[in-house]
């Protein structure tokens, strides 16, 4: 069989890793294919609607000799839209079963089904946090890039997922999505991790009007797991398909938010300010619309996660009508 080299990575047995083409800093987003001689056709993740990853995903199936019709299962790491954009395509298609983590379908995919219901809390949640009207351009009802599927099935911690030949362990990873999902095999000591650690960048970490209160202790937990479990390789949602050295590379990540933590208790102590203004002390360079967002979310994890341990804390500002944050 010839693989594509630039595009299908194999990671064990009938299981390959595809990168498909989206329009972020990252570039790509990684889709994982297990297509077993005459067994049923899994794949992990989807990447958005796009037709770009469209026609990356029919390549990489017909290298296989597959099509969109022959997927029997598709599990999703999490629900961002680069992971799950095209499970209602892919759904509709094949008729294939899509699982997400019990936590996920409650909280995260049910956000694309309640866009329009949800909205006004999303939009309340950053301007109460000091972001400006201008900002908040683009927030709408509905996001095209994201074909929700009509029926998931929900998988919980422990159960196992049968990829390659081989039991996957489901493991519950949250903070950069409450329910992100993860599959480990001891026996190969292989860990597909999606968003949950990644080798160039620090996976964003926020706090939305949706998410759990406490997004950053969340992975820093996780990241303890991670250390704990040391696979010696783990397939990772960007940068990668694959990469090594997760427990040091967990380390570094826990090392680094303590770094930030530190900063913005530093920064909320030199004079009460709300999240958007000490975003740009955390983040001071010039960002776009989405990026300034995830500043203000990532910032704000930050400053709750301290706020909740009891060293940082915030007031309403009355005539600024926005929470400030102060030592």
């Amino acid at each position: 069989m010839t693989l594509p080299a630039a595009e299908l990575t194999p990671v064990l047995g009938s299981l390959y890793a595809l990168q498909v083409p989206i329009p972020y800093p990252m570039k790509t987003v990684t889709v994982l294919l297990d297509a077993p001689r005459g067994g049923p056709l899994s794949l992990v993740d989807c990447a958005l609607d796009t037709p770009e990853a469209r026609q990356a995903l029919e390549d990489g199936l017909a290298a296989l000799g597959r099509h969109w019709s022959d997927v029997d299962q598709l599990v999703i790491t999490h629900h961002h839209p680069d992971h799950y954009g095209l499970a209602g395509v892919i759904e509709e298609r094949s008729g294939a079963n899509v699982l997400m983590l019990d936590v996920e379908i409650g909280r995260g995919e049910r956000y694309w089904h309640m866009l329009k219901e949800w909205l006004p809390g999303h939009v309340k949640h950053f301007r109460d946090h000091g972001l400006p009207d201008e900002f908040l351009a683009g927030l709408t009802g509905e996001n095209p890039r994201v074909q929700p599927a009509s029926r998931i099935t929900p998988l919980r911690e422990g159960q196992h997922v049968s990829l390659s030949g081989k039991d996957w362990e489901v493991l519950w990873l949250p903070g950069h999505a409450d329910g992100h999902l993860g599959l480990w095999n001891a026996e190969d000591s292989t860990l597909i991790a999606g968003d949950a650690i990644l080798p160039r960048i620090s996976p964003n970490v926020g706090l939305y009007a949706y998410t759990r209160p406490d997004p950053l202790g969340d992975y820093l937990q996780t990241l303890g797991k991670l250390e704990a479990l040391n696979p010696e390789r783990a397939v990772v949602g960007h940068h990668g398909p694959v990469m090594g050295g997760v427990q040091a590379r967990a380390r570094e990540l826990r090392a680094h938010h303590h770094e930030r933590l530190d900063f913005m208790k530093l920064e909320a102590g030199k004079e009460p300010r709300s999240a958007y203004a000490l975003s740009h002390a955390m983040f001071p360079r010039d960002l776009n619309t989405s990026g300034r967002r995830f500043a203000l979310a990532e910032t704000l994890a930050h400053l709750e996660h301290l706020r909740l341990l009891g060293q940082l804390y915030r007031t309403w500002h009355e005539e600024q009508e926005v929470w400030v944050y102060h030592a």
